[in-house]
Formats: structure tokens, C-alpha cells, sequence
């Protein structure tokens, strides 16, 4: 890694942490009610919608009524993609006049946008009109974020109130994380990837002839449509679902090194800003950057690891007599599966980056990485997306890790756990043990039934640990909302459809209902006033125990499966 990949690297996080404090507290306020300076113009938007909707802002839930709304709310939004998807070839804005999709496909995608993980198993120019892209994806894309801002913002009153039983109002916290926060953003991101040539159109594919004809060819379709304003939507909630079908790794998706900085950017900004906003709203801004700060840590230990991984190149390449020493005109390393416009440097940030966040998103193969560079994406996503994670998800999930961590130091010191101000209890304990346990045992039995089955095997195009490897970050993907792929597996097969389908609906709600649990039994404790005998949880001391808590969690967890995977694969590779 030369100076100039150092700077870029540095210039990612610079930004990234100095625009968390002004997003937290502008997403605290908005949470909490007071004015921000979007009132006068998005205020009377908000209040129609509750008007037509039939919803009273005033009036709010507890935990079960909560829960059960949410889940209402994206039962209905899978139904409408599946039934947008079996019905497009005689929707309108079609105008490749491209058929319904196949029932297996429209559940798995259906299931894929509405639990925010938009794991793809379709080309997205090929199969999807524009009207599916839009008015199913794009929307999706939305409101699936919004859902899970919805349940961490009412996961922080469950830690804030006391000795109450009501944590919000759903249909209040989706509005106003869509209106306020998600909206305004998206349309601001998109309106700059236009300027930077991303497409945003109506019109049919371009048929244009090719400057060097080849075997008889000499035309070409090129594929178009309004991908700007999914693009900005996609990276900003962490979905990652691309227009099309190579993703952000295609020139009409990200044409530019601006836009790839700004995408990059966006996939993180959200996450690590509601860090702050915690802080903010329990009071103690020092939490939400201890929280940040334990994220950070993990984020840049393991990016490091992908770009010297990707650096030292591959040895393949050198018997082959390629030069893979990188200069200023050559970026060297193991170029395989990626853009020379974006080099080792931002394609390993990329990677790292989507697979932190539950964002899915890429603009280099997963694939074609050398194994310690695919094991960094695989265990960022087995570490159930908490290294700032998907967008309310990814924090409500690392709260998890903090109660455990909390309740484990209580018992070494013989005194009943507390955070901020609230015991923690066996109920608590058993909840976050649910959230941390439910992905691990979606992805490994998930991957055991895999490789066992013919119809999970006829998949595998690629023989060995290798092949083994794009099983188990197929499931570790679907299993933990992120969407991104080892793409040698063939996973558009009813099998894998229906399988990943099933996972991704396991690894959202199973999380999301037991956060809220927490939330109805936290909000209804007393606070516990603040003794001599009180773990400090914003120290480094503790930062150092959430890491090492997280990080055996994920070792014990994985480790077995990842040693069958990249870890073989790299000792054959290396060792001859």
C-alpha cells in the first residue's frame, strides 16, 4: 500500500467521523420531536400523511403493539413486490417488454428488499422493468430502513424511560426517519450522481454500434433507466440491491471517482451517525462514541488486512509472469475482479465498508479476492452486522453485544449488571442471546444443508474450499441482511431462492422483535442511581471488553466453518 492509498483511506474515515455529530444530533431531534430546520417545509407533508392514514402521532405503543405493527407493515410490503414482480409483464414504464418473473425468484427478491438485505439472484437490466425497479425496490428500499431506525429509536426509549410501558409509535418513527432523514439525503445524492453521469431516465435500451465489431457483432444493447435515485437510496439505507447487474462496479452506476467516494461514504454515514444520536438521546453523548469508537477499531484492523491481502497479490498471477509490483501508473496486487479505475485501495474499502454495514453493495467481485481478502468480507458479515451495520439494525445489534458484555462483568465482579441506569436482568440476557445466536445458527445450518443436498451442490461451479467457501457467504449473507456475493455460486435455482429466502426472513425479524422486547421490559424498570460500584461503559477499558467480547463471539461462532473455507484455501495457495 503506497502514500497515496494511505491518504485516500484516511480521507474516507476523516470524513465519516467529522459528519457524525451533526447527522446524530440532527436524527436526535428528529426522534425527539423538536424542530428542525426541514419543519416548515416537510411539516405539513407529515401531517397529511397522518391525516390520510388515520394515525394519531399523539398516541403511543408498547412493545407487542409495536412489534406487531412493524410486521404488519412488511408483510405487506413483500406481498406487493412478489405481486409486482409475477404481474410486471402487463405493468406500464416496461418498455423492454420484459416478462413476469418466476415465483421462486419473486419470493426471494420480495423477501430480500423487505427485510432490507437486497441479495440479488436476477440481472437487473434483464429482468426488471422499470416500474418493479422503482415503484417495488426503490420504495422498499425506503421503508425497509426506516423500519429498523424505527426499532433502535425505540429500543434507545426502552434504555431512557422509566418505570413507563410505551416506546413510540411505529407509524410516527417510519414517517418521520423516510421524511426527515432518508428523503432529504437521497434526493441530494442522487442529484449529485446525476451530475456525474449516472443515468436517470424513461427511455428505452440504446442499441449503438461498436467501434471494433467481433464475431459478426456490431451492435450493442446498452441498458439504461432511473437508477440515480435508487443508487442514492441504496447506499444511504444500507440496502445495496444495484440497478444492475454488476452493481456499483458498473460505469452507469458509478462513473466516477467522486461518486465512488460518495457512495462509499454513504453506506457508513447513517450508521455511524445514529451513534451519536444515541448518545444524544440517552443523555450521554460519550456512549454513542464509545459505541463508534469499538466499531471504528474492528473496521480499520480488518481493512487493513483486505488491502495488504490484496496488495501482496496473487502467486497464480506470478508464475504467470505478471507484474503485480504496484508503481504510480500500475496499482499491482491481485487486480482480478476489479475496476483499474478504483485499484486495490477503494475496491478493499468497498468491500470492507458493505460488508460492516448490512449493505450488500459492490464495486469489485467478492470472488475473485484472495482468501484472507474474502474471509475479511465473510467475517464482517458473520459478526451479525454490528461494525456499524445496517441503518437502526446494525446498532440495535450491537446493543446486544453490550448487554452481554455488561451482564458478563457484572458476574466476575459479584454485582447485578447495570446499563445506563437499568438492570439487567434474565429476560434481557435471554433476548440478546437470541439476536446473537438466531444468525449463527441460520448461516451454518443453512450451509451444512447446502453441501449435503444435490440441489444445493449442482450449484457450485467452483471445486474445493473455494466452492465451499461461496456456500457459506452465500448463507452468511442472507443470514445477516447484507446481500453481497461470492458470485461463482449459481443462486437463481429454486433451491437456493427459497432457502436464502427463508434465512433472510429469520435473520430480520427474529432480531428486530426481540429488540423490541428488550425495549418493553427496559422501559418499564426503575433507574438505579449511579454508585461507586457502577461499570463505566464509555471507557476505554470497557471499549476493549465490547471488542474482545464481540470478536471471541464471532471467533467460536465461525471459525470452524471459515478454517473449511478461506482458511484452507489460503494454506493451499500459499503452501504449495
Amino acid at each position: 500500500m503506497n502514500l497515496f492509498s494511505f491518504i485516500q483511506l484516511t480521507i474516507y474515515l476523516a470524513v465519516l467521523i467529522l459528519l457524525t455529530k451533526p447527522l446524530g444530533n440532527y436524527m436526535a431531534r428528529v426522534y425527539s420531536g423538536e424542530r428542525v430546520f426541514l419543519d416548515r417545509l416537510l411539516g405539513p407533508a407529515e401531517k397529511f400523511i397522518y391525516r390520510i392514514s388515520g394515525i394519531d402521532p399523539q398516541t403511543e405503543m408498547d412493545w407487542k403493539v409495536y412489534a406487531i405493527a412493524m410486521l404488519v407493515f412488511n408483510a405487506f410490503g413483500l406481498i406487493f413486490v412478489y405481486a409486482l414482480q409475477r404481474l410486471q409483464g402487463a405493468l406500464p414504464l416496461n418498455p423492454q417488454g420484459l416478462g413476469a418473473v418466476s415465483p421462486d425468484s419473486s419470493w426471494n427478491t420480495a423477501v430480500s428488499f423487505a427485510s432490507n438485505t437486497n441479495w440479488q439472484g436476477y440481472g437487473g437490466e434483464t429482468t426488471m422493468s422499470y416500474l418493479t425497479q422503482m415503484l417495488g425496490m426503490t420504495v422498499q428500499n425506503f421503508v425497509s430502513a426506516a423500519s429498523g431506525m424505527a426499532v433502535l429509536v425505540a429500543l434507545i426509549r426502552g434504555i431512557v424511560r422509566h418505570t413507563s410501558k410505551t416506546i413510540g409509535n411505529f407509524w410516527v418513527d417510519l414517517t418521520r426517519s423516510t421524511l426527515y432523514i432518508l428523503l432529504p439525503l437521497a434526493l441530494a445524492l442522487a442529484t449529485v450522481l446525476v451530475s456525474q453521469g449516472v443515468v436517470q431516465t424513461f427511455s428505452q435500451y440504446k442499441t449503438v454500434s461498436l467501434i471494433q465489431p467481433s464475431a459478426g457483432t456490431d451492435a450493442q444493447v446498452i441498458a439504461v433507466g432511473p437508477a440515480a435515485s435508487q443508487i442514492a437510496i441504496k447506499q444511504l439505507g444500507t440496502n445495496g440491491g444495484g440497478f444492475f447487474n454488476v452493481n456499483s462496479s458498473h460505469p452507469f452506476e458509478n462513473p466516477t471517482p467522486l461518486s465512488n467516494f460518495l457512495e462509499m461514504l454513504s453506506i457508513l454515514l447513517i450508521p455511524a451517525a445514529l451513534c451519536y444520536t444515541f448518545g444524544k438521546m440517552v443523555g450521554d453523548t460519550r456512549q454513542g462514541w464509545a459505541l463508534l469508537t469499538a466499531m471504528t477499531i474492528i473496521f480499520i484492523a480488518l481493512l487493513v488486512v483486505s488491502v495488504l491481502s490484496e496488495q501482496s497479490g496473487n502467486p497464480a498471477f506470478a508464475k504467470m509472469g505478471v507484474d503485480q509490483t504496484q508503481t504510480n501508473i500500475n496499482p499491482g496486487g491481485n487486480m482480478e475482479g476489479k475496476e483499474v479505475r478504483f485499484g486495490i485501495a477503494n475496491s478493499a474499502l468497498w468491500a470492507t465498508a458493505t460488508t460492516a454495514a448490512s449493505n450488500g453493495s459492490v464495486n469489485s467481485m467478492h470472488d475473485s479476492y484472495m482468501p484472507l481478502g474474502g474471509l475479511v468480507s465473510m467475517w464482517m458479515i458473520q459478526l451479525g452486522e454490528i461494525i456499524y451495520g445496517g441503518v437502526g439494525s446494525g446498532l440495535y445489534g450491537m446493543l446486544a453485544f453490550v448487554i452481554i458484555a455488561v451482564f458478563v462483568s457484572g458476574l466476575m465482579v459479584g454485582r447485578t449488571p447495570e446499563y445506563l441506569g437499568k438492570k439487567i436482568e434474565a429476560y434481557e440476557m435471554k433476548m440478546a442471546s437470541i439476536m446473537i445466536l438466531i444468525p449463527v445458527v441460520v448461516v451454518l445450518i443453512g450451509t451444512a444443508v447446502a453441501v449435503t443436498f444435490p440441489a444445493g451442490k449442482d450449484s457450485i461451479f467452483n471445486p474445493s474450499a473455494h466452492g465451499f467457501s461461496e456456500v457459506l457467504y452465500a448463507f452468511s449473507s442472507a443470514g445477516n441482511n447484507n446481500g453481497s456475493a461470492f458470485a461463482g455460486l449459481n443462486a437463481n435455482t429454486p433451491f437456493y431462492n427459497i432457502a436464502l429466502g427463508i434465512a433472510m426472513l429469520f435473520a430480520r425479524y427474529w432480531l428486530a422483535v426481540p429488540a423490541l422486547a428488550i425495549a418493553g421490559s427496559l422501559v418499564q424498570k426503575k433507574k438505579v442511581p449511579e454508585s461507586a460500584g457502577t461499570l463505566p461503559t464509555h471507557t476505554p477499558l470497557f471499549i476493549a471488553w465490547l471488542i474482545g467480547v464481540i470478536i471471541i463471539v464471532g471467533a467460536l461462532s465461525f471459525l470452524p466453518a471459515l478454517a473449511l473455507g478461506p482458511i484452507v484455501e489460503h494454506l493451499m495457495i500459499f503452501g504449495g
